[in-house]
C-alpha cells in the first residue's frame, strides 16, 4: 500500500491518521546497516532543508498534519512511505515528493514506527468549556 498525503489528510481524527500511518515494526531492525551514512547525508542537504520548510509550513507545525495538534517541540518531517538505500541513491519519487512527507512529533515517530499506541494516547486535545478550571462557577 502507497501512502499519500492527500489519502491522509481526509481522515478526521488523529488516531485514524496514525491508524493510516502504522507500520508495527520492531526495534533495532536497521533500514540502512552500515550504509546509514547515505540517508543522513541526504537529510543534511540543503534540498531536503528547502522540502522540510515547506512542508512545515504546509502542516502549520501540526502533528500528523492535524489543525488540533500543533507540535510543541522538535518537528520531524516523517517519510509515509518507509525509505530504503535504493531510494536514496536513486533519487526516487518517495524522497523529495511532498505528497510523501508529513509533519510528526518525535513521540508519534516512535509510535509509528513500532505501532506502539501508548506513545499517543495522552495526543488527544483537551476539550474546554467556559469555568471548566473554575468548578464553583456555573
Amino acid at each position: 500500500m502507497i501512502r499519500t498525503y492527500t489519502k491522509l489528510i481526509t481522515l478526521p481524527t488523529f488516531f485514524e491518521r496514525f491508524q493510516y500511518l502504522k507500520l508495527s515494526g520492531d526495534v533495532g531492525v536497521d533500514t540502512f546497516g552500515y550504509d546509514r551514512y547515505l540517508n543522513q547525508q541526504f537529510y543534511k542537504s540543503a534540498t531536503w532543508r528547502q522540502l522540510r520548510n515547506h512542508v512545515i509550513t504546509r502542516d502549520m507545525g501540526c502533528d500528523l498534519a492535524h489543525p488540533d495538534f500543533e507540535i510543541p517541540g522538535s518537528i520531524i518531517v516523517h517519510h509515509l512511505n518507509p525509505i530504503s538505500k535504493s531510494d536514496v541513491l536513486e533519487h526516487s519519487d518517495y524522497l523529495l515528493d511532498p505528497e510523501f512527507l508529513v509533519c510528526v512529533s518525535d513521540n508519534t515517530h516512535r509510535a509509528i514506527h513500532y505501532g506502539d499506541e501508548s506513545l499517543i494516547l495522552d495526543s488527544e486535545p483537551i476539550i474546554r468549556t467556559p469555568h471548566d478550571t473554575s468548578p464553583w462557577r456555573r
